[in-house]
């Protein structure tokens, strides 16, 4: 039988490259899960953590609440920004009128909407040209 609880769970959507997350918040410790593995686990590199746990230290909140993301899709670099942008999208939701203007200065609630350009045909790869030369 599942187990029910009272706690309130707050979503959110976070995309980068062409990484997608989904982001649950809810009332915790302040354990953050990725994939079913603890961050640690997860995410190799300080600085991969640092940038997930971004939204939670701007807001104070690194210890009020538990994450757990599921992500999909690009590298470990572009899921660490895809979980910071769900984790600070849930954080608005959860409390928009104290939370947004501190995660809107720090650019967390902006959707980094830079991707990799296409190859073009004649070209090794999106901008890099062949050797030329004129003999």
């Amino acid at each position: 039988m599942a187990k029910t609880t009272n706690k309130e769970v707050f979503l959110g959507t976070g995309r980068r490259k062409s990484s997608i997350a989904r982001v649950r918040l809810m009332d915790g410790k302040g354990n953050i899960t990725v994939n079913g593995k603890d961050i640690n686990v997860y995410f190799g590199e300080e600085t991969l953590r640092v940038i997930v746990k971004q939204p939670l230290e701007a807001t104070e909140t690194l210890s009020k609440f538990d994450v757990i993301a599921k992500v999909t899709g690009g590298g470990f670099s572009g899921q660490a920004g895809a979980v910071r942008h769900g984790i600070a999208r849930a954080l608005n939701e959860a409390n928009s009128e104290e939370y947004r203007a501190v995660l809107k200065a720090k650019g967390l609630l902006t959707r980094d909407s830079r991707e990799k350009e296409r190859k073009k045909y004649g070209l090794k790869k999106a901008r890099k040209a062949p050797q030329f030369s004129k003999r």
